[in-house]
Formats: structure tokens, C-alpha cells, sequence
């Protein structure tokens, strides 16, 4: 029978691997539990499997579900989130700056201002990649224990009656919140670039000159 670690005091299954542990190590470990990734998806697995060993003392299995299950649900990168960066407070304005590699390759930084760090995240990106969207739904999951535990963000985007579904992982829930955002953009964009012709992108100001 197999058992879950809690189930006999253990307080979760967790991984012998760290940062200076290496590929095949890390491939065998997937393997172990029941996941046979491509070379491509393996390598960006590792690389946020790296990522996190930075961040946490411990990996648990848990972890690596949320790190695979991220990877493998990515779609066509048409929008790559370079950088964002946040600033909030009690009694100050939540503004966010994102810095974004459109569809042609050209790198655009734009800034907004929000009623929370999120709103004001996806504002930023909005003006960016400017194509209408509502946001019906956002869901944030723990998916670990402790205050360095991954969070799970689910968002879902309306567009002409259609439905987008966006996911991502991170420690920092506001990192997961944007990653989420962009994956439902390009899943967008996607759509789209099948069914009719793309709206002219709105000119941001370049990286780097300032906002």
C-alpha cells in the first residue's frame, strides 16, 4: 500500500535533491513519480527545479508537481514576460511596471497604476499587448506549506464570448499572478491570429528610456 508521508508523521514526501544537484538526478527523480517529460520540457523544468533550490531550503514532491504541471501546460510564447516590478503599501499608490517581448521581437516597457499590486500588474500589461480582454476569474492555491510555499494562480479571460484559461506557479504570488495573465494572453493571441486579423499593437515606450 502506498502511503502518503503525513499519513505516518512525516511532514511531507520530500525530495534529496538541492541547487548543486544535477540533470539525470533530477530526470530520475520525475521518473519516480510517474513523470516521462520530452528533452525540451525537462530543461525547463530543471531550470525552475533551480530556480526554487535557490529559494527553499527543501523541495518536496509537491514542488516538482507544480513545477511539471506549469511547464507542460505552457503554450506558443508569443508574449514573454521579461521583467515586472511592483510597488504598493498601506497608504501608497500600487503601481507595476512590466517589461515585455511582443510577438515581432521588439521589447516594450509600460507602467500603470492599479487598486492592488495585481491590478495594477495587468493594467501594465494591457497597455502592452492591448488586446480586449475581461477578466471573469482569479483563483490563488497554496500548494506547499510554510511562508516559502509555491502558489498556484488560475486566472480565466472572456473575448468575444470565448474563454481563456492562463496558469503559472511561482513562490512570489505576484510574479504567478502576471505569468498567469500573459499564458491566458497568448492563448488569446492565439485564437485570434486563427480566426481574424490582430488589432495594430499599441506603440509602449522602449526598455530602458524610462516611463
Amino acid at each position: 500500500e502506498i502511503m502518503d508521508a503525513q499519513t505516518i508523521g512525516l511532514r511531507d514526501n520530500l525530495i534529496v535533491l538541492g541547487k548543486h544537484s544535477g540533470r539525470n538526478a533530477f530526470r530520475t527523480r520525475l521518473q519516480e513519480l510517474g513523470y516521462d517529460l520530452s528533452d525540451r520540457e525537462l530543461n525547463k523544468a530543471f531550470l525552475r527545479f533551480k530556480e526554487l533550490a535557490d529559494k527553499k531550503k527543501e523541495i518536496s514532491d509537491r514542488d516538482l508537481e507544480a513545477i511539471v504541471n506549469d511547464e507542460t501546460q505552457q503554450v506558443a510564447e508569443h508574449f514573454k514576460l521579461e521583467l515586472v516590478q511592483v510597488s504598493c503599501g498601506s497608504n501608497a499608490r500600487h503601481t507595476a511596471t512590466v517589461t515585455i517581448f511582443t510577438p515581432n521581437g521588439e521589447e516594450l516597457m509600460d507602467a500603470a497604476i492599479g487598486t492592488g499590486p495585481v491590478d495594477a500588474i495587468y493594467k501594465a500589461i494591457n497597455r502592452v499587448v492591448d488586446i480586449p480582454n475581461d477578466l471573469i476569474e482569479y483563483s490563488v492555491q497554496s500548494v506547499t506549506a510554510g511562508i516559502d510555499a509555491i502558489g498556484e494562480v488560475t486566472i480565466r479571460l472572456r473575448h468575444n464570448q470565448h474563454i481563456y484559461s492562463g496558469h503559472a506557479a511561482n513562490t512570489d504570488i505576484v510574479v504567478a499572478s502576471a505569468h498567469a495573465y500573459i499564458h491566458a494572453l497568448n492563448r488569446l493571441y492565439s485564437a485570434i491570429q486563427v480566426s481574424e486579423l490582430l488589432p495594430p499593437q499599441r506603440v509602449a515606450v522602449p526598455a530602458g528610456t524610462g516611463v
